[in-house]
């Protein structure tokens, strides 16, 4: 019996916009650990983030331990039915002015919140 292999992506970003949902879909969220959240990641992404951001990047990774690359430019995530989106937001992490790194007190008060959404339709 030949069975069709159903390819599903995860995409891997700190937020989300209308344009990346097909017209007509549903979508679900589950909040995740970090410890989920690196879970997903081990198992393979399409990293969908904004260069510009890659203080945050290096906050994530100083924070949880989670390497991912950083993209030259941001690429444009298109989910289908089946793929995924793992967000990452973060609250806490004062803007930058005049300098060019966050301090580690600064990385330990803010907090991450992992994301999870699917595109079931």
């Amino acid at each position: 019996m030949l069975t069709q292999e159903i390819l599903m992506t995860t995409f891997f970003g700190f937020g989300l916009a209308d344009n990346m949902f097909p017209a007509m879909c549903s979508v679900s969220r589950n909040e995740l650990s970090p410890e989920e959240a690196k879970s997903v990641i081990a198992e393979g992404i399409e990293v969908c983030l904004n260069p510009s951001h890659a203080l945050t990047i290096g906050a994530m990774r100083s924070r949880y331990g989670i390497d991912v690359a950083i993209p030259d430019k941001a690429p444009m995530a298109k989910l289908s039915a089946g793929d995924r989106l793992l967000v990452m937001g973060v609250s806490g992490l004062p803007r930058l002015e005049g300098r060019h790194e966050y301090t580690q007190e600064e990385i330990d008060k803010a907090m991450f919140r992992f994301g999870l959404w699917s595109v079931t339709s």
